[in-house]
């Protein structure tokens, strides 16, 4: 799973992405306006975002991201603690607000709580798609109650497949968000990756849901 931190205090920052990195992917921005183009690409799973930020407010950011329909669910963290803005805080689109200072197990479970109404994560902690069941804590697959091996990219590209099951992916959504923006590799290596993982499925025919979508992308669909 991926998330973004939206947070300008570096210090804050670079504590979160220490906090949050044994359980997530984390990308980071330190203003408004890189916040909003990370926010846009619509490839995270949640995102934490301060309100104050230079250029842009985290208010104005997810009012944006709304506008676009872009659905990330929104965890505003912040030190404005008034009723007046944690009211605006949802309002304008967020889905949790946390004053600062909090408790690290708060933030956690806040996020977890974030993931499981997005209907990303189950109580214990699996993702599943028809005989497929991913255990996101430990990063396994089963497979009609067969465990299958998967390297760390391969099992990334099948968790973000599932969730989005039924929804178009481009190629250029799947490489920003498995191998990121600033990967030397070229997004040739999505359709490598995608290829290795039907060959894995193929046993118990699960291949053939995940379908190529010509010039696009693909989708995870078994019509």
């Amino acid at each position: 799973m991926r998330l973004l931190i939206v947070e300008d205090h570096r210090d804050l920052l670079n504590s979160l992405v220490q906090i949050l990195s044994p359980e997530y992917q984390v990308d980071t921005a330190d203003n408004g306006e890189d916040g909003l183009f990370l926010s846009m690409q619509d490839i995270y799973d949640a995102i934490v975002l301060d309100v104050m930020l230079p250029e842009m407010s985290g208010f104005e950011i997810v009012k944006d991201m709304r506008q676009k329909s872009v659905t990330t669910p929104v965890l505003f963290l912040t030190a404005k603690d008034s009723l007046n803005d944690r009211v605006n805080g949802l309002d304008f689109g967020g889905d949790d607000y946390l004053v600062k200072p909090f408790e690290i197990d708060e933030l956690k479970a806040r996020i977890r709580s974030l993931l499981r109404r997005s209907g990303y994560l189950t109580t214990h902690l699996t993702l599943k798609y028809k005989g497929i069941e991913l255990n996101t804590a430990e990063k396994s697959l089963k497979v009609d109650d067969h465990q299958i091996k998967l390297t760390i990219k391969q099992y990334e590209l099948l968790e973000y497949l599932i969730h989005n099951a039924g929804t178009i992916l481009t190629k250029e959504q799947l490489f920003d968000r498995i191998w990121g923006f600033d990967s030397d590799t070229t997004i040739g290596i999505v359709e490598v990756f995608i290829h290795h993982l039907r060959k894995k499925l193929e046993p118990f025919g699960y291949d053939k849901d995940i379908q190529t979508i010509r010039g696009i992308g693909y989708m995870l669909n078994d019509q």
